[in-house]
């Protein structure tokens, strides 16, 4: 190539991309085509972003293309609700493929690639059960045994093949291999499956097979027949690069096949992804379904109120290398998120859990409008008009009957500024036959209108209101992690208080001109999503993405 085009390129910011740079200089590729190959047998979830990422973002880059396509090879688990939701998370990313695939598309090919090694000599039919088949492979210290059947001729192989297709045995009662190496140190490499029998209703083709290829013979195979240029993908399937490579050569069809390259995993504190522990929360009704807001998946990170830059962000700036076992502080996705949201959300008041004041020199009937701006930090955003009565709502924590030394809201005899109103002084507390305050009654001084004193007296307490007559009611839910890791069993389990519901929370009535999915800040509280899923006409429910404040620093 030219010095023209390599000074074309875009700078390699990752091992990725400077070896796809050198394949690009020295002509081996002439185009990046990647693919982003899902199994549709669950919600994806956030441990799959970074493959996504990966994948789609490094063809936009180069201005290549991408393919979606399902590795859908195992049935029984497989289902268009995965298919359907894998695409909803795809296109909330951001991203857009350039074929949408199927390798159900090439079983017809697939099986004509499997009859060609059976002729090779490269592939047979085995009448080892799985227990068996699991005994002659050996450990990572001892070769394997070669099955009795490995040397069956081409002919009794082919005819067996096409018995299998047909129908004539049972699940398990027989499995096409291929004919590799026994002894090879990489046990993918000794004579593995390549077709098993499964009676199974698929998806899309029905019942028209009854033999599937497994993943690692249709997977590389597929790459090739859609011209695939890179193989992107997790470091799990790197001692599966030499049977990757292998099928391809044995085809034989392909001049210019795909290259595999690996880079490390995401994990992340705090995070499980295991399948099984997530579907059984599912199917338990221990969450509300795969989108339920504490979820992992990508469908309840939506949910949740999280952004897709939020997490590109997050994705691109913890890199893409080749280390492995490194683990990502989860409060450094909730950093990301906080950082894009600071700037673009409103800040409006909202009291999860009231108490009522009651001004009682304040005028019975009257109602101010106050001026506030949607977000200091953004001027852009504009200004919102507040309404201000005699009786308000504030956080019941926001008072002590008896305050601690560092305590500095509401209190008896004590001064405090209500947000950009006035200030207020409490005189006196009503509580209930149980001893719960139910009222706290204040009187206000006039001549601090915008919450200062014209006399310039200080005040250390500020705190956020609701006013009570025009409260918007809704029921805000408070999330934690999902599983929390225990000692006793060293191992992640179900956290039982992963959701706090503040079901009498109140809001000032600015939300409802916003549509639902609108995020916002709560004043001293964090950042909120009205949930369009689950508010009612006349009750907003809303979900807390994430805490407004953390003593997280990113390094």
């Amino acid at each position: 190539m030219s010095e023209e085009v390599k000074l074309n390129l875009p700078e390699a910011e990752n091992f990725i991309e400077r070896e796809i740079n050198h394949d690009l200089e020295t002509g081996v590729n002439t185009e990046v085509y990647t693919r982003f190959p899902p199994e549709p047998n669950g919600y994806m979830h956030i441990g799959h972003i970074k493959a996504i990422c990966v994948d789609f973002g490094t063809a936009e880059k180069y201005g290549g293309k991408c393919n979606l396509r399902f590795d859908d090879t195992n049935p029984s688990k497989e289902d268009t609700e995965y298919v359907d939701s894998i695409m909803d998370d795809i296109r909330w990313m951001g991203f857009h493929w350039d074929k949408m695939c199927y390798a159900s598309e090439y079983y017809d090919k697939l099986y004509e690639f499997a009859v060609m090694l059976i002729k090779k000599g490269v592939a047979y039919v085995d009448d080892l059960s799985q227990e068996e088949m699991r005994a002659y492979r050996g450990t990572l210290t001892e070769p394997g045994k070669e099955s009795p059947y490995r040397n069956r001729s081409v002919e009794e192989n082919l005819d067996l093949f096409e018995r299998m297709k047909k129908g004539e045995f049972k699940e398990g009662e027989k499995v096409l291999r291929a004919k590799i190496d026994m002894a090879s140190p990489n046990m993918n490499m000794r004579d593995p499956a390549m077709y098993r029998i499964a009676y199974a209703h698929h998806h899309r083709t029905g019942d028209a097979w009854c033999i599937y290829p497994m993943y690692d013979f249709a997977h590389p195979l597929s790459d090739a027949l859609e011209g695939i240029t890179y193989s992107l993908c997790s470091f799990e399937f790197e001692d599966h690069r030499p049977l990757y490579n292998w099928f391809i050569e044995q085809v034989g069809l392909f001049p210019h096949p795909p290259r595999q390259i690996e880079f490390s995993r995401m994990e992340i504190t705090n995070v499980v992804t295991s399948k099984r522990k997530l579907r059984a929360l599912v199917e338990n009704g221990i969450v509300d379904g795969w989108d339920d807001p504490r979820m992992p998946t990508l469908a309840g990170l939506r949910k949740r109120g999280f952004t897709p830059s939020s997490i590109k962000n997050f994705i691109t700036s913890t890199g893409v290398s080749k280390s492995r076992g490194s683990t990502i502080d989860y409060r450094y996705l909730e950093y990301c998120i906080r950082d894009d949201l600071k700037l673009p959300s409103k800040r409006i008041m909202a009291v999860l859990d009231p108490v009522k004041v009651v001004i009682t020199n304040y005028p019975q009937d009257q109602v101010e409008h106050f001026t506030i701006a949607n977000n200091p930090e953004n001027p852009e955003l504009g200004e919102r008009s507040v309404p201000f009565s005699r009786e308000l709502y504030i956080e019941r924590d926001d008072f002590r009957e008896e305050p601690e030394k560092k305590f500095f809201r509401m209190a008896p005899g004590r001064e405090v500024r209500l947000m950009g109103a006035y200030l207020v002084t409490c005189q006196e507390i009503v509580k209930d036959e149980n001893g719960q305050i139910t009222e706290i009654r204040c009187t206000y001084d006039p001549a601090t209108k915008g919450g200062n004193a014209p006399d310039g007296r200080k005040v250390k307490g500020t705190i956020h209101w609701v006013s009570a007559a025009q409260a918007v009611p809704a029921t805000v839910r408070l999330y934690e992690h999902l599983f929390v890791y225990n000692e006793e069993a060293k191992d992640y389990v179900h956290n039982p208080d992963s959701v706090t519901i503040m079901d009498r929370a109140v809001i000032e009535p600015s939300v409802l001109q916003e549509e639902l999915g609108t995020r916002f800040q709560f004043v001293r509280n964090g950042y909120f999503i009205t949930d369009p899923k689950d508010s009612k006409q006349d009750h907003l429910v809303i979900n807390r993405i994430v805490a407004l404040k953390s003593s997280y620093k990113p390094e």
